[in-house]
């Protein structure tokens, strides 16, 4: 059975850092990291591939959020810099075991994940 263990989150400035880590219990071939701040929906703000590393981002965070991965860990991070309060959110990883072909087009799809983390909390201030 997989788990995905996310960490990372806290309170930060505007303008700030952090780095979410979400640990993966086995191999998995894609991982993502969704949002969803109080009253609003859920929505991917990356996704990376494990095979080859490709990444894939909303228009809506352009060059401020960066996901990465270390494969011997099983563990995919999100960087996210300058930060502004409308980035406060509860941030949750997302994987999923099986490939599929129409991953690109629909990474930002809930439904595209089988496993989530508990979430963590990322509460920027002005």
């Amino acid at each position: 059975q997989l788990q995905l263990v996310d960490s990372g989150g806290g309170s930060v400035q505007a303008g700030g850092s952090l780095r979410l880590s979400c640990v993966a219990s086995v191999h998995t071939y894609y991982m993502a990291w969704f949002r969803q701040a109080p009253g609003m929906q859920r929505e991917g703000v990356a996704a990376i591939y494990h095979g080859t590393g490709r990444t894939y981002y909303p228009d809506s965070v352009p060059g401020r959020f960066t996901i990465s991965q270390d494969k011997s860990k099983n563990t995919v991070y999100l960087e996210m810099s300058s930060l502004n309060p409308e980035d406060t959110a509860m941030y949750y990883c997302a994987a999923r075991r099986k490939a599929t072909p129409a991953y690109a087009d629909t990474w930002w799809l809930m439904s595209k994940y089988d496993y989530w983390g508990q979430g963590t909390q990322v509460t920027v201030s002005s």
